[in-house]
């Protein structure tokens, strides 16, 4: 898992940071973003390969990140995290693109095999 490079949206800036201190750890390369329009800015300069994506931020919706990073970079993996979503929701993320969707609290674990899947699906395609 080494130099994978993930993008981590997300308002709350301490589950952000614990998170990405955890993937650093374990050999990924990651970095933050506490906002949409940061993530996406920091899209375009960082070129994450993953980017885990909260689904409820206060300038703009998760939904609406993922649609526009699908948009302009469709080859970049998008997995959803939410602590308010529903089925629907997630349902909803994936018809628009998103690699997959997890509810909060996140096991780490299977976070690991999601960013690996969708890694591997990336480097596929």
């Amino acid at each position: 898992m080494n130099n994978i490079k993930v993008l981590i949206v997300d308002d709350e800036v301490d589950f952000a940071s614990a998170m990405a201190e955890r993937l650093e750890i374990r050999g990924f390369v990651p970095e933050t973003a506490a906002y949409g329009l940061d993530g996406l800015e920091t899209v375009v300069t960082f070129s994450p390969d993953i980017v885990l994506l909260d689904l409820k931020m206060p300038d703009m919706s998760g939904v609406e990140v993922l649609e526009k990073i699908k948009a302009e970079f469709p080859a970049i993996e998008v997995i959803m995290l939410t602590g308010h979503g529903t089925g629907s929701s997630g349902t909803d993320c994936i018809d628009l693109g998103a690699f997959d969707y997890i509810m909060k609290p996140v096991d780490f674990s299977n976070l690991l095999e999601k960013i690996q899947a969708a890694y591997e699906k990336k480097m596929a395609a």
